[in-house]
């Protein structure tokens, strides 16, 4: 059992910045990978970035490199997603995940709640 609690949302400006957090909880042993998707009315989830509880495997969807960071905290069980000079095209809600392969988008099978991210013009 893992469950995944997502925090940190919110109404930004174009611009600003804001850092998500989840919360992994239970056996998070067996999901090794842990990830942030977002989706937006009308559109697919899509994925945003991943990142192996040992600090390696790390992946950022193209176009988000360089303004969006993952990190993850052991001690804490805590995954993080920095998101810098945010744009009105992030609004979506962002969904912490967990799966069982690093680096394997289509490997994430636990979810959290989803918290929304609005980014105002």
């Amino acid at each position: 059992q893992v469950q995944l609690v997502e925090s940190g949302g919110g109404l930004v400006q174009a611009g600003g910045s804001l850092r998500l957090s989840c919360a992994a909880s239970g056996r998070t042993f067996s999901r090794p990978a842990m990830g942030w998707f977002r989706q937006s009315p009308g559109k697919e989830r899509e994925f945003v970035a991943g990142i192996a509880w040992s600090g390696g495997s790390i992946d950022y969807a193209d176009s988000l490199k360089g303004r969006f960071t993952i990190s993850r905290d052991i001690i804490q069980n805590t995954v993080y997603l920095q998101m810098n000079n945010l744009k009105p095209e992030d609004t979506a809600v962002y969904y912490c995940a967990a799966g069982r392969i690093p680096a394997s988008r289509g490997a994430y099978d636990v979810w959290g709640q989803g918290t929304q991210v609005t980014v105002s013009s």
